[in-house]
């Protein structure tokens, strides 16, 4: 299910933006176990009493995020993201779903303690797998201002359980991840705004919410997004659109 990369091909410079690479959460001996990179929004920027909590799929590592970064940065907002360990140029350890998790607790701490951000004017935004992981993180951060889901995944375990491979010995005791979006849309507490594509000519039920949207509680907006070439703006456009009906109540300290 994961499949990370360590080189770093790209980083925002390569999109001429500018950034600070980030390292922390700090173990006893010393050593940082992850790594990213802080990307300042432009001083005036409409948005920028913003942070966005940036969490990549499971592909790759921050180097193909560059373009989504830039598409976030371009809006008006502060833009921070990270490998999870196990990616990139972070502590190498086997990815999981406890290990993800923790990762993203750490930044939100990293965010919250070194960089004064205030919890409520935090947004996360996950793409793919990462979608899945920010659903559980704001559902255990109900302080945070909201949630941006990019194309969640809807079964992300199947990769594994649906494999002929893993016939052969007890799957579903000897791996603990679940990624379970129903359960942690059912928690959810703070705005959320889903970026969902369409489904194929022909298949039925093309504007269907997905179940883990129905069960979300609190504000919640669907885009379904029309094409892969369209998808940038269309992200841009609708994300100034729900940014500008989130709570005044965030800015950073």
């Amino acid at each position: 299910m994961y499949h990370p990369a360590s080189a770093i091909t790209s980083t925002p410079a390569s999109a001429g933006l500018p950034f600070d690479p980030v390292a922390f959460a700090t173990t006893e001996t010393g050593e940082q176990r992850l790594k990213g990179w802080w990307i300042p929004a432009a001083p005036g920027d409409r948005y920028a009493r913003f942070t966005v909590l940036y969490l990549h799929g499971q592909d790759g590592n921050l180097s193909d995020s560059v373009d989504a970064l830039t598409t976030l940065h371009q809006v008006g907002l502060n833009v921070f993201a990270f490998d999870y360990r196990g990616y990139g140029q972070s502590q190498f350890q086997r990815p999981s779903e406890a290990r993800l998790l923790e990762d993203a607790d750490w930044a939100i701490q990293y965010l919250t303690g070194t960089r004064h951000v205030t919890a409520s004017a935090i947004v996360l935004d996950g793409r793919d797998l990462g979608a899945n992981l920010a659903l559980e993180v704001a559902a255990a951060h109900p302080d945070l201002a909201g949630v941006v889901l990019e194309s969640p995944l809807d079964s992300p375990m199947d990769a594994i359980f649906n494999d002929r491979r893993t016939r052969l010995v007890p799957a579903h005791l000897l791996v603990q991840d679940r990624f379970d979006m129903n359960q942690a849309a059912a928690g959810l507490k703070i705005p959320s705004l889903w970026f969902e594509s369409r489904k194929p000519p022909g298949v039925a039920n093309l504007h269907e919410k997905p179940a883990a949207f129905r069960k979300a509680g609190s504000t919640k907006t669907l885009v379904w997004l029309v094409s892969i070439s369209d998808s940038p703006k269309e992200n841009a456009d609708a994300l100034a659109h729900w940014l500008d009906d989130l709570p005044a109540k965030a800015g950073n300290s």
